[in-house]
């Protein structure tokens, strides 16, 4: 069943269309990851669904009562007041089939179950939250009108990647149709069931999930670059003609001008595929072999402990990632780490010959009451760019800034063309450390992908502060994960690396446990973990055991796929708000008992493997 249906859809706001004469339809229950360049359109095309914005031309249908809700990028500035009275103005528009006398009661228990769902205190202050629970909250007050479609803008944005995994799962087992918008790759492959692109104009429609999506579109743009120099070398070679047609022109053939003529139309209205962002970072001189020493440093304010008994040494060509909850402390770290704030306990040492570049997430280094040519020139009509001169104007053509623009105030600029000023603005300082925080906030998945080729070809050292999962692991070395209570913890690798590190910490500390109850059961503790020789009684008792587990597991998941299924029906909510909860607890211990047990196997086999002979 089709939801919304685009047709001969126009939409522009001078210049080039953003949407040309597009068709395009949205379906029941399906998961649209909506792609393309920035200022392709995306926000406007979502805004175009949600009927903020009015179609120059064409037709839109909607299925009748069709419930929307709309996530925009930005958090709005105005909202204030508790979560819960915020969540209920999402039912503010609403028509609903009440009585005067159900409104009251129907609306709160909407609001009741919606942030049970969502894991939302309904008391707390909206202004005091973190910026990921804050787009939380406006997801819950999107959903308690228990809309049939979703758009998402950049969901991910600013979300630590604790609340980024909650927002895949709360996702993939949302019932309804999903449009979104995003940067983050994994999201993207983890929960697409079909790619659209706006690309010059026109929707492209693939159909499919994101791996298979990359295989197709490289297919497609060699098509269409071999279609393109075939039609360019007939339209030479027509051209050539017709100049000789004038030298004599009795011997022209009329058609083939009207040939010629249309040729020129379709040449003329071709939309060329933009340009790439051209990145070049310029690096200086060797470092030291030793860039940052960090040696049993703490830092804090007043009775809060951020940083607690850190050792740590970079080295030159490291490449280091730090990861954490929001709020954890991930920025302060690297303010540490460079010296703009001083440890209260210990010592930092720098090395040699250090010339760094920060990218700051708040893209303070930026200043509003400049121009985009102001910001980067800084007072010089050329740049050096690796020893060569670059006039400014042409180097800020190779960030995507036309000449027309360049003079234009920054407050005009879309959070990735921010991003990509000061990326042109960091580049034109040599360095052998670049340390950026959140660099690929609002970055369209090309530019973010050419700015991951040329940190893998950087020679030197860097410190990346990131979210993205697929940016942590193609380039670092390493990862430092803030855990909580000023701990920070070194691992080697990028993020599945660390997660995968991580859980085998977990399990070590469940397997200890499990030794310590079974001790304390007058068993011996080399019953798991590490085993001495095991007696008969011993041996058999783990064999029953082991016999019992694929019973256990097969119980578990048949439960949890009940569970599942039963948290999924829209009558599920209408009982009371414990019950709901009890469920939801539940389903969260069935799923730790199946991982548990999964390893408890894994542990009793390999026990009994050590013990055969």
């Amino acid at each position: 069943m089709n939801l919304i249906n685009f047709e001969n859809i126009s939409l522009g706001f001078g210049g080039d269309l953003l949407l040309d004469e597009v068709n395009f339809r949205i379906k029941d229950n399906e998961r649209i990851g909506l792609i393309g360049r920035n200022g392709m359109g995306k926000t406007s095309l979502m805004k175009l669904i949600n009927g903020d914005l009015t179609e120059d031309s064409g037709i839109v249908s909607r299925q009748q009562g069709l419930r929307i809700a709309y996530l925009p990028q930005e958090v709005p500035q105005e909202l204030s007041g508790t979560i819960y009275e915020i969540v209920k103005n999402g039912l503010a528009d609403m028509v609903f089939d009440w009585s005067e006398e159900e409104m009251e009661w129907q609306s709160d228990l909407l609001v009741q179950k919606t942030l049970s769902r969502m894991q939302l205190l309904p008391e707390m202050d909206f202004d005091v939250l973190s910026a990921g629970m804050k787009r939380r909250v406006l997801l819950a007050k999107g959903l308690v009108a228990q809309p049939q479609l979703l758009l998402l803008d950049e969901p991910t944005n600013h979300l630590d990647i604790q609340s980024i995994l909650w927002l895949e799962d709360f996702l993939l087992r949302w019932n309804g149709s999903l449009i979104f918008v995003t940067h983050d790759r994994v999201f993207l492959q983890k929960l697409t069931t079909r790619i659209v692109e706006l690309d010059r104009g026109k929707i492209f429609d693939w159909d499919c999930d994101y791996p298979t999506f990359l295989l197709r579109k490289e297919a497609y743009l060699n098509a269409e670059q071999t279609q393109n120099a075939l039609f360019d070398r007939k339209l030479a070679q027509e051209e050539q003609w017709i100049r000789k047609g004038i030298e004599a022109r009795r011997t022209r053939n009329e058609g083939r001008v009207r040939a010629l003529q249309k040729l020129r139309e379709i040449r003329k209205e071709r939309r060329e595929k933009p340009g790439k962002v051209n990145l070049q970072i310029q690096e200086a001189r060797k470092s030291g072999k030793l860039v940052i020493e960090a040696e049993d440093v703490s830092f804090g304010y007043s009775d809060q402990l951020i940083i607690r008994d850190f050792s740590f040494i970079l080295q030159r060509g490291d490449k280091l990632g730090i990861v954490g909850p929001n709020g954890s402390g991930k920025t302060t770290l690297v303010n540490l780490l460079i010296g703009n704030l001083k440890p209260l306990k210990g010592l930092i040492q720098f090395g040699t010959n250090l010339e760094w570049v920060y990218f700051d997430q708040l893209r303070s280094q930026l200043d509003e009451n400049q121009t985009l040519y102001e910001n980067v020139a800084q007072g010089r009509d050329t740049i050096a760019i690796n020893g060569q001169n670059r006039n400014v104007y042409g180097y800020l053509e190779d960030f995507l800034f036309t000449k027309e623009r360049v003079h234009a105030p920054i407050h005009v600029l879309s959070g990735g063309e921010r991003n990509r000023l000061l990326l042109a603005r960091l580049f034109t300082m040599p360095a052998n450390l670049l340390i950026l925080d959140e660099p690929t906030n609002d970055l369209d998945l090309e530019t973010l992908e050419l700015l991951e080729n040329l940190l893998l070809d950087f020679k030197g050292t860097f410190i990346l502060v990131s979210h993205d999962r697929a940016f942590l692991n193609n380039l670092v070395t390493s990862t430092l994960v803030l855990e909580g209570d000023g701990l920070v913890r070194e691992y080697i690798g990028g993020y599945d690396d660390w997660y995968q590190q991580s859980q085998e910490i977990m399990n070590k500390t469940n397997l200890d446990s499990e030794t310590s109850n079974l001790s304390n059961k007058n068993l011996t503790t080399s019953e798991i973990g590490i085993p001495k020789k095991l007696n008969f009684m011993q041996k058999k008792k783990l064999q029953e055991e082991l016999e019992q587990l694929p019973g256990k597991i097969e119980l578990l998941e048949s439960e949890y796929q009940q569970t599942i299924q039963k948290m999924s029906s829209s009558e599920f909510y209408n009982q009371d708000e414990k019950a709901i909860t009890e469920t939801a607890s539940r389903l969260k211990w069935i799923e730790d008992e199946i991982a548990h047990t999964y390893q408890r196997w894994q542990d009793v086999e390999h026990l009994l493997a050590d013990n055969e002979n």
